[in-house]
Order: C-alpha cells, then structure tokens, then sequence
C-alpha cells in the first residue's frame, strides 16, 4: 500500500498519525504525513516522510476568540461574537488545507488515504483518484449505536430514545456547516457537486469509508450494534518513547522526594494563561503535593515557582508518567489515554469539545476525581481534587489495573491489520 495520511490539529490529533504512519512502514507499506511544518521533526524522527499543510488553523487557537471558545468563558453574546468571527475564518482555512491535501496526493500518488475528522473533504480527494479512505478518530462520535450518547452533544441526546438521532445529527451538522471549501475545492478541480447522502462515513463514490478508532477497548468497549466498517484498535502512542531520557534536571527533581503530580493543559490555556498557572502553583502547595508543570502550546505562565514545582518541557507522556503519582490535564484523547497507559489515576479539567466527554468517562470508572471544567477551576476546587486523586485508594488500584490492560494492547498492528483488509 501507499498511505496518505493527513491530519490538522495540536500535537496530540497528529502524533497518531505519525505513530501509524511509522508502523505502516515498518509492516513494509510506503506512508506519507500531510500536516504542519512545526511537526517536521517530529516525523523525521520516526523516519516519516511529510508534505506540507497551511499553519493557519493552529495560529487560529492563539487569537482572544480562540481562546475564549475554547476556554468556555465569557458572556453568551462574547461566546457568539468569537464563534462567528471564526466562522468567517476557518472557510479559507479548510479550503486552504484540502488544496494542500490534493497537492500531496498527486505528488505521492496514494492507494487509500487516511484522514482526521476536521478535514472532510480528504474523502473526496480520493474517491476522486478511485481509492478508498479511512477516518482516524481518537473517540466514537461517527457510527450510531444504541448503547451510548454521541460524546461531544448535550446529555439529552444520551437518552435511549434519542442516541442513533445524536450520531444522525452530528453527520448532518457536519455536512450542512464544514463542508462549503470541500463544495468550492470541488467546483475548482473540474468536479459534479457531492451526490446526496455523503457524510462522515460514505464518501462521494458511494463507498463506506472505513471508521479507524484509536481509542482503547480496556477503557472504552466497541459497541456490539456497530457496522463492521467501524474498527477499535487502541491507542496510537509515538514508538519507543518509554526509554526516553528525562534530561538530568528533571531526573534530579523526580529523585529529590516523593513522586509529584503532572498538571499539564497541552496547546490549552484559556484567555489568561498566567492567572491559570497561578491557580494550578497555589493548589499544589494548598495540597501538599510536589508538581510538574507543563506550558506546553498554550504558554502557561506561571512566573517564580517554589521549589517543590518544576517546569517540564516536551517530555515523553510514555517516558514521564510512570514516574509521577498522578495526572492533571485537559482531557485531550492523547494524554487522556497516556496517563491511564502508565496507571495513574487522572483529574479531567476539560475545555471543549471531547474532553468533557473523556472527564466523565474517567470519574464514571473511578480512575479520578469528578471533572472540573476550566472556567469553574479555582485554587481550592483545584487543591480539594487533588487531595482526592492522590489519597483515594481505590483510584489508584483500578487506575494501575487499567493501565496493565492498556499496555497489552496493540493499537499500530491493530491499524495496520485493518488498513490492509480495507484496501483488499
């Protein structure tokens, strides 16, 4: 086979794809990565080859409407003024990225192409080349069931009566609001309008598109009532990122005293990253505990840190986190799955879309305290968790139990397998 594998988000919606890309190539498939520039080194270092995708969608998430809608804050007319001003936005934005995705599909001359959920049109790019294409998702908001509530809608649509419509919904919201660039794209290369009926799951040539969930089946079962062209692999996480090396100041900080805890928010950090940092320094202490903190993308500026509180750069999750006591984030797929990977019990302080989701999903199987979301996040909230999450027994024995579950699992061989009875 030769995969194109595109992806467009943070580091934690292209590092799957990076990881699948690697194994790919190591089960002896040629693979190419579509995404942006700031992830070349990261590519380089599994040997995955990249073409180039426009930069703007991240440089979106640091402007104050980013910001704010990600962070939940803000009146409603502040949260409608935000939306509707990154509306205007995101449309070039997407055509911008699906002109960069047909560029490196006719480069790379692909046999299937494996794409994220926010660019809808890779499906068409290859049903226009005659191939077939998957969809990578980090949790299950595509394939209906009965069992459960579409994750990222309102609870309401958890009810039994109503959870096939939430799914039905969430494909219909998806083709009436994300998919005019994809409609001019098409008007562009010479193209029929889409035919009626495509949607996150069939593509414009009428061919189901393979449903590829890099979620784990320890934390989160496959529903029974799924259509077979909607697989669970587990977890995509970077190969051979557990022998990493800390760097000596951090292995120093980890041997000085008892194990600390990790607050990191990746590329989120709402409209005041300083006020957060704040919080998050002040809990710590409040609590007791010793701490990691992570600026990551979202620039957490905590400013004089005690010393009982080190900041920690681009770390390995798969390296750190089997060495602290437990794991504070924002509910992103990635990290979510990295801390339960390594069996520490985890506190969710969720932005937006799926990481509510995840929160609850971790509380509901006792691996961490209730979510906390980030614009209800204050010092003593923050320290009354964090006594919970590092104190409960019973979080940490189910969380450990857990994690030696997730660690037999193989999520890459898992892909890899599916991707090749996909393209036969």
């Amino acid at each position: 086979m030769r995969v194109l594998l595109a992806s467009v988000g943070s580091r934690g919606d292209v590092e799957p794809f990076v990881a699948l890309a690697a194994a790919l190539q190591r089960a002896g498939h040629a693979a190419c990565l579509c995404a942006s520039p700031r992830f070349a080194a990261m590519a380089a270092a599994h040997g995955v080859a990249m073409a180039p995708m426009d930069d703007g969608f991240l440089a979106l998430l640091d402007t104050p409407e980013g910001r704010l809608v990600m962070e939940g804050g803000g009146s409603v007319l502040e949260r409608l003024r935000a939306v509707a001003r990154l509306k205007s936005l995101v449309a070039p934005l997407q055509l911008r990225m699906q002109r960069d995705v047909a560029r490196a599909a006719a480069a790379f001359e692909p046999t299937l192409v494996v794409f994220h959920f926010k660019l809808l049109g890779a499906p068409d790019i290859a049903a226009a080349r005659g191939i077939r294409s998957a969809l990578l998702l980090p949790l299950p908001v595509v394939a209906p069931t009965a069992s459960r509530g579409n994750p990222v809608l309102p609870a309401l649509f958890g009810l039994p009566g109503l959870r096939r419509a939430g799914y039905r919904l969430m494909d219909g919201l998806s083709s009436r609001f994300g998919t005019a660039p994809v409609r001019a794209w098409r008007r562009e290369a010479g193209l029929p309008p889409r035919p009626p009926g495509c949607g996150l799951a069939r593509a414009a040539d009428g061919r189901d598109i393979l449903l590829l969930h890099a979620h784990s089946p320890s934390l989160l079962p496959r529903p029974a009532d799924w259509p077979a062209h909607a697989v669970v692999t587990g977890s995509l996480p970077l190969p051979g990122a557990e022998g990493s090396a800390l760097g000596p100041g951090l292995e120093a900080f980890l041997q000085a005293g008892p194990p600390p805890v990790y607050v990191g928010f990746g590329s989120m950090a709402g409209r005041d990253p300083a006020r957060l940092a704040r919080t998050v320094v002040e809990a710590l202490q409040a609590s007791g505990q010793r701490g990691l903190l992570a600026p990551g993308w979202g620039g957490l500026a905590p400013g004089t840190l005690p010393t009982t509180v080190r900041l920690v750069g681009e770390v390995p999750h798969a390296a750190l986190f089997p060495r602290v006591k437990a794991v504070v984030h924002h509910g992103g797929a990635g990290t979510t799955h990295a801390g339960l990977r390594a069996g520490r019990p985890t506190l969710v302080c969720p932005f937006f879309a799926d990481q509510p989701f995840w929160g609850r999903l971790v509380h509901a199987r006792g691996l961490g305290p209730a979510p906390i979301p980030q614009r209800r996040l204050d010092t003593q909230r923050l320290a009354a968790a964090l006594r919970e999450l590092v104190s409960d027994p019973g979080m940490a024995t189910r969380a450990a139990t857990l994690g030696a579950a997730m660690r037999q699992e193989d999520g890459a061989t898992a892909a890899v397998q599916a991707l090749e009875a996909w393209a036969a």
